[in-house]
């Protein structure tokens, strides 16, 4: 979506790019720049920086990069309008839609939360008639108040083909709006039909408060027991979690990840209102990364069964990349924190979570549970899992305290389970040296961009394309006339040649090249590379002859590979003429 130039220098103006990430990220100033830990990556040392100066952010460590816009759509998984709307409310500005194609793309995401919105009021509205008593019992049977039951705005899908898509045809929306907001669905032949029947909904809301989706359950044990809302323009499933919008505001001090959107509810109505559930997928690192900007510590409450082990195993995974302190909880007696609190009340699942375990005792003992500890050989293969398990721990003392767990239940000394866990560091540790020599030797590789999608064919050319970059963003006086002098073609890398066109087509346009200019136009993956390009500067001066360089370096790489040659002559001969030109000083 393009925004007016002058809209958007307004909008960086009014949100410096330092102020946004601390927002998100603790920064400390070094130099010129300011540096904190990446909040799109695990890591353990500050390597994301954010230059005030250029007003760019970019992480040496997983490459991400680009302007506080592409900040806002990383941090908030928003699509660039939002983006900027995201950015337009922090700073109290009106956005102005620009062009017939942007407005109606703007009112057709209008059109889509309004329409959601309405749907959800339809079937709130739904299962409190009197016909729909079924649906009322079914949440009464499951604890709820009617006060914990209009807070999620809990409803009912009739048994009909045609329900929903009367009501809101009757609103004025149109047959493709509902299928836009995947509130129905189309048939082999054609037919229009609601998604949604003989169901008990329950509204997806995102951090802004807009209803965005769906998940429907149906009152009996039929198939499938869960249904949920597609992915639409305004619904990402990867993006949102179940009651983020409710817990962004809680005061404890850590979230509750649940499985099911009716653990959630329940925890919220005993009192633990930090509670989160994903949407109908596994945990996403987006997800994680949602959870990790309001807390830095989080209790897996998955259910007791097989399928949520596993799950709460994958989980731990993904939220230790964003640096979250996880503890487990395990659910006596229980299949499901509903259950656990329906039969033994709000405090005991508090002592629950206060006796929660590390998720390192967690895994140790999801170990154990696959062997019979009577059995020698079965403790043997244990200690090996276990000893695996412990070796990726970083902290000593606690790779210590767990060994001591381990050792004790399968009946050996710690010492023989610490010369496990040694031998299993020591194979780690050669596996890391011999990765590390590769890359070493390697420094090729080193160079390529960290998206490998991205990966420059002509190492050589790429890095005099990438100077060239950075000499135009710094000085744009430097664009006239190059395109002359350098061609787009003669570009090896493609992603290089879209931002040279880009910056040529600015300036024929009388318009300013720097990052703003590229944002919501690059992919994300570009606008990192971008940023990494132009995160290393340029001293002070005149770098004109560092262009012709440049330039020529280009040239001669695609008279080597054949690109450029005189009509009929030798590709060694072009090339030994060039060079001898060069030689003698002249410029190409």
């Amino acid at each position: 979506m393009a925004f007016d130039r002058v809209f958007l220098d307004e909008l960086s103006a009014r949100n410096d790019i330092v102020e946004v990430v601390s927002q998100y990220v603790p920064l400390k100033k070094s130099g010129a720049n300011y540096f904190g830990l990446c909040p799109f990556h695990n890591e353990k040392s500050a390597s994301f920086s954010v230059s005030p100066d250029k007003q760019i952010f970019h992480c040496f460590g997983c490459g991400a990069g680009g302007g506080v816009i592409t900040f806002v759509m990383k941090a908030e998984g928003l699509e660039f309008p939002d983006a900027v709307r995201f950015l337009a409310a922090r700073a109290g500005m009106q956005v102005p839609e620009q062009g017939e194609a942007d407005r109606q793309a703007a009112r057709r995401r209008d059109r889509l939360y309004a329409l959601c919105r309405d749907a959800g009021r339809f079937y709130y509205d739904t299962l409190w008639k009197p016909e729909n008593r079924a649906a009322q019992e079914y949440f009464l049977r499951r604890g709820l108040h009617r006060r914990t039951m209009n807070r999620f705005g809990l409803g009912y899908a009739p048994d009909s083909f045609h329900a929903l898509l009367d009501a809101m045809t009757g609103k004025g929306y149109m047959r493709e709006e509902l299928l836009d907001a995947g509130l129905v669905s189309r048939s082999e032949k054609g037919h229009i039909y609601d998604r949604f029947r003989g169901r008990v909904m329950f509204p997806i809301i995102d951090v802004r408060g807009n209803v965005i989706a769906f998940g429907g359950r149906v009152l009996d044990d039929s198939k499938p027991k869960y249904l949920n809302s597609p992915e639409t323009p305004i619904f990402h499933k990867s993006r949102n979690l179940f009651a983020m919008n409710l817990a962004k505001t809680t005061k404890n001090g850590y979230f509750i990840l649940a499985e099911g959107y009716m653990d959630v509810i329940a925890l919220h109505q005993a009192g633990f209102d930090s509670a989160v559930a994903s949407l109908g997928t596994s945990l996403t690192e987006e997800q994680a990364r949602m959870i990790a900007r309001h807390t830095d510590r989080i209790v897996i409450s998955y259910d007791a069964d097989g399928a949520g082990q596993a799950a709460a195993q994958r989980a731990i995974d993904i939220l230790k990349k964003c640096d979250l302190q996880v503890k487990v909880l395990k659910i006596p007696g229980a299949k499901d924190p509903d259950e656990f609190i329906k039969e033994r009340g709000a405090d005991a699942f508090r002592s629950l979570i206060e006796r929660s375990e590390d998720h390192n005792a967690y895994r140790i003992e999801q170990i154990a549970a696959k062997y019979d500890l009577e059995d020698d050989e079965a403790r043997v293969l244990f200690l090996r899992d276990a000893a695996r398990m412990l070796a990726g721990i970083e902290s000593s003392i606690e790779r210590e305290v767990y060994a001591g767990r381990a050792a004790k239940m399968a009946g050996v000394t710690a010492e023989a389970m610490n010369v496990e866990v040694r031998r299993e560091l020591g194979v780690r540790r050669k596996r890391q040296k011999a990765a590390e020599r590769r890359e070493i030797r390697s420094p090729v590789g080193l160079a390529q961009p960290k998206d490998r999608t991205l990966a420059y064919t002509d190492m050589k050319s790429a890095k005099a394309e990438e100077n060239v970059l950075r000499l135009l963003f710094s000085d744009q006086k430097l664009i006239a006339g190059i395109e002359q002098m350098l061609p787009p073609a003669w570009f090896s890398a493609p992603v290089l040649r879209k931002i040279y066109e880009r910056v040529l087509a600015l300036d024929r346009e009388g318009q300013i090249v720097d990052v703003l200019s590229f944002e919501g136009w690059l992919e994300p993956n570009e606008m990192s590379l971008l940023s990494g390009i132009l995160e290393q500067g340029l001293p002070p001066g005149e770098h004109r002859q560092e262009l012709a360089e440049y330039i020529n370096m280009i040239r001669m790489q695609r008279i080597r590979d054949g690109t450029l040659m005189k009509a009929g002559e030798d590709p060694l001969l072009t090339f030994g003429r060039i060079k001898k030109q060069n030689a003698g000083g002249q410029t190409i």
